[in-house]
């Protein structure tokens, strides 16, 4: 009997370990039971895939049986999805007709949100605002402390984002006061600055790509948003490839999968062969062991290693900056990029060897010399970029333990710097090879 009850116990251990493994099914949950009723009535049929919670990745969908690649794994019937036709034909409609200079499309969703999740109970959409993150981790989210332990380009860009939101909101406070005889309460405190950041950040991360026709209602910008529920759920892998588009006979939105998965794993989709530093800014994340992840080298770096007293330093950067050679210098796992090596080239030529400029563009050989040096000082940027990423990650560290608030976002740029120590210390090593080849 005794040996009876271990082995029970064993099997039990084993199924609580493979259930952790692959994700805890949520499918129980009040949440998702209501969102999925409320996807029924509009014509959903539900799939093969659950809400569950999972180690690596947070939230996400598991599949209840094996994938084969060219599957459909989910498709979204169109009245499920929330567009701007959702938006006309809701009670801003009227409003946003009528407002001149027109309204952008994002600014439409953005307001419809706001507007949603305001009214509460009352609304047509909480069952699918019920499952939003009520918090983003986007770049305009940071605290300042954060973002400045941002590698550059993105520190700039987080700078970018949240100026470009700040002009969003000031822009339209004129349009949301329009919309007044709509609430009882003062449009000021419902349409606030952090209630149009949620709004923007729900859908800058969670949209997908549905072109729709110009409309003489909105500005020019392009309309090609959608909010699709259930669907958002899946994750982004940069290991994967999906087929992905409005089906127009089916009239829903299909996702087809071109890779395999596993029953009980998490099915990811692609976002694109974005790195890190993209996928912070646009979606609040970063992926472990990312193939296309790099670690850009500003053009400040660049000329850290170059004598001021060069007297051709000015013509040189003069031939970088016309042909685009400052822009996108990096550092991969597979070491630096032709770039970048091409531009340390033309700047490592000798007062003999400039008029040989055009050839180093084309990717010639103009001497050992110049090559050596070009390498050399390769390593040398190299260097001082992992021991800037690793003076950043000791800060971090430190602020984690004071600053407990802030320790989520810490986390995250964190995860960040870790991620470019290691293709530095990457590049590094094939350095330190080509360098041994080369001598």
């Amino acid at each position: 009997m005794k040996r009876n009850r271990g082995r029970t116990g064993r099997k039990r251990r084993r199924k609580r370990l493979q259930s952790f493994m692959h994700g805890v099914n949520c499918s129980h949950k009040l949440e998702y039971i209501k969102l999925k009723k409320w996807l029924k009535d509009r014509g959903f049929e539900d799939s093969n895939l659950r809400p569950a919670q999972f180690r690596d990745t947070g939230r996400g969908l598991m599949t209840t049986k094996a994938l084969q690649a060219g599957e459909l794994v989910i498709s979204l019937p169109e009245k499920c999805l929330l567009t701007t036709d959702t938006v006309l034909s809701s009670c801003l409609g009227e409003y946003i007709i009528k407002w001149k200079p027109p309204v952008s499309p994002l600014i439409a969703l953005c307001t419809f949100l706001i507007a949603e999740k305001h009214a509460g109970e009352k609304s047509l959409w909480k069952p699918y605002l019920d499952v939003l993150p009520k918090s983003y981790t986007c770049p305009v989210c940071l605290e300042q402390d954060v973002v400045s332990l941002l590698p550059e380009p993105l520190r700039s860009k987080a700078e970018e984002q949240r100026t470009m939101v700040h002009e969003l909101y000031t822009s339209s406070k004129a349009f949301f006061s329009s919309l007044q005889s709509l609430f009882a309460e003062n449009t000021g405190t419902i349409f606030n600055y952090s209630a149009l950041e949620w709004a923007w950040c729900t859908i800058n991360t969670r949209t997908i790509y549905m072109k729709h026709s110009q409309r003489e209602c909105f500005s020019l910008e392009p309309d090609v948003y959608a909010l699709a529920p259930y669907l958002d759920l899946l994750n982004h892998s940069p290991n994967v490839q999906v087929k992905a588009a409005f089906n127009e006979q089916a009239r829903s939105y299909e996702i087809q999968t071109n890779s395999q998965c596993k029953k009980y794993e998490e099915v990811f989709i692609c976002y694109g062969p974005h790195d890190n530093q993209r996928l912070l800014l646009e979606y609040g994340f970063v992926a472990i062991n990312n193939p296309h992840s790099t670690v850009y080298v500003s053009s400040d770096i660049l000329l850290k290693y170059f004598p001021p007293l060069d007297k051709q330093r000015d013509a040189k950067l003069s031939i970088l900056k016309d042909h685009d050679f400052l822009q996108n210098l990096t550092f991969g796992l597979d070491g630096p990029s032709w770039r970048l090596l091409t531009a340390l080239k033309l700047l490592s030529l000798g007062a003999d060897e400039f008029t040989c400029w055009r050839r180093v563009l084309l990717g010639d050989v103009i001497s050992a010399r110049n090559e050596q040096q070009a390498l050399n000082i390769t390593a040398k940027i190299c260097h001082f970029l992992a021991e800037e990423t690793q003076r950043v990650l000791l800060q971090i560290s430190q602020l984690k333990r004071d600053k407990e608030n802030l320790k989520k976002h810490l986390s995250l740029v964190e995860a960040l710097r870790l991620e470019d120590l290691k293709i530095l210390q990457k590049s590094a090593e094939i350095l330190c090879n080509l360098n041994a080849a080369t001598t």
